[in-house]
């Protein structure tokens, strides 16, 4: 078994038992309401939202080009073979 299988199987056992320990409810004041949520929901549903936020500001950025700074146009008439004749001879040669 990989490393990192087994770190993945210990940490959600650990959080399974956070979890299940901690079932009473939880008053929570948001605004001008006043509800009550166990524990168990409220750890488990930041846990998802921390999760889903982590994923994508972790994920890599994409590229950007700068709008301008080369230009498209001159990569089709480009010519690929810029090297002289004494240039593919040297090369040739060992």
């Amino acid at each position: 078994m990989r490393i990192t299988t087994m770190l993945i199987i210990i940490i959600t056992v650990l959080l399974t038992v956070v979890l299940m320990q901690n079932t009473e409810p939880v008053r929570f004041t948001i605004l001008f309401g006043t509800f009550y949520v166990s524990k168990l929901a409220a750890l488990l549903t930041f846990g998802v939202v921390a999760f889903i936020l982590g994923v994508l500001v972790g994920r890599p950025k994409k590229a950007r080009s700068i709008a301008g700074s080369y230009p498209q146009d001159k990569d089709d008439d480009d010519d690929s073979d810029t090297l002289s004749d004494e240039d593919r001879e040297y090369i040739s040669h060992p």
